[in-house]
Order: C-alpha cells, then structure tokens, then sequence
C-alpha cells in the first residue's frame, strides 16, 4: 500500500495557486484511475483505489500547507505505514515550470508543507517536485507561490498533471526513473 498525498491549501480562494499544484496532480490521479469519493478523515480529504494492482491512499490535508504533517503523520500511524509508503507531491521553485524530478530524502529547502511532513514522518519519503519556476527575487516567493497561474500557465499545467496520472503506475512500482522518462515525454509529445 501507498500514500499519495498532495499538498495545497484549502478552499477555492487558494485553488489555483501554484502552491497548489500538489492537489491539481493527485486530482487527476484520482480522476483518471476511479478512485472512491472522496471522504474526509485524518483532517484531510481523503480516498482509496488500485494502480497497477495495488492499492493507493490519496490525501489532500485540509490543515493549509504550513500543518500539512499532521493529517499525513495521522493517516500513516493508522495504515500502518512507514516513510518508504509515502509519495509527496508538492509545488518546487528551483524548477522551471512545467519540469518535474523525483527525489527521495533530503531536506525541505524552505518548503514550509515538506518541513511539516519531515517533523511528523521522517525525512526518507518520496517527493515528486514540480517545477513552478522562481519570482526571480527571495523576498517575492510568498507572494508568487500564493498567486493564480497565468492564462498562459494553464496548458503546461494541465499537461504535466495528466502526464503525472499517465505514469503514476511506475510510482507505484517505485521505478522514478521510468516515471520520470515517461512523464517528461509525455510532456515534450502535448507541446
């Protein structure tokens, strides 16, 4: 079993924030593979299904970004799961936008969401970092991450989520360099 969870805040002010490109990837998940409703538990908006035959949680914490290690630490402890079990999905700055790497361990580079996760679970999780691309200036990342995409951000946006939910057996068979590959031609073939 997997925990796949998404990371945003909630609420329709923030949906569309680049912070929240998280939830839009593992929205599509549960779209494209017809997952169960969504139910709220473990203060998080949460719901069950398989991928390539085994089966996945997804999570999407209502606790804003800033806790967001609490509902996933909660859903761990009760599935009985460890950080191996654990795929983030979280927005990433130091990548152009539209590009996308997967990482397991490390630090949390300011990523407030991912300094929560690793406060309640541990450091060795898998983090599936899309690039939303940097404000260029420190003192403008707030303000940019919390922001709208762009019109034009909309198309790589939308690419890179349904490329995600394309690949997303070859996370569950833990291959990221085959879910890498896949994703980044997917991408390349809708432009």
């Amino acid at each position: 079993m997997l925990l796949f969870a998404g990371l945003g805040n909630p609420g329709n002010r923030y949906a569309d924030n680049r912070h929240n490109i998280g939830f839009m990837a593992v929205d599509e998940i549960l779209r494209r593979h017809s997952f169960g409703p969504e139910r709220t538990r473990f203060s998080a908006l949460c719901s069950e299904g398989m991928i390539a035959g085994e089966k996945v949680i997804i999570l999407k914490p209502q606790t804003y970004m800033n806790e967001s290690g609490r509902a996933v630490g909660e859903a761990m402890r009760f599935y009985k799961l460890t950080a191996a079990d654990l795929v983030v999905f979280h927005d990433e700055l130091d990548l152009t936008p539209g590009k996308l790497r997967v990482k397991v361990g490390g630090g949390h580079a300011g990523h407030n969401g991912l300094r929560s996760i690793m406060a309640h679970c541990g450091a060795d999780f898998v983090r599936v970092r899309m690039g939303i691309g940097h404000p260029g200036d420190r003192d403008l990342v707030s303000p940019y991450v919390l922001s709208d995409f762009s019109k034009a951000d909309w198309p790589w946006v939308d690419g890179l989520c349904d490329a995600i939910a394309g690949s997303a057996q070859w996370l569950v068979k833990r291959d990221w360099p085959r879910f890498m590959t896949d994703v980044a031609q997917s991408v390349s073939h809708s432009r």
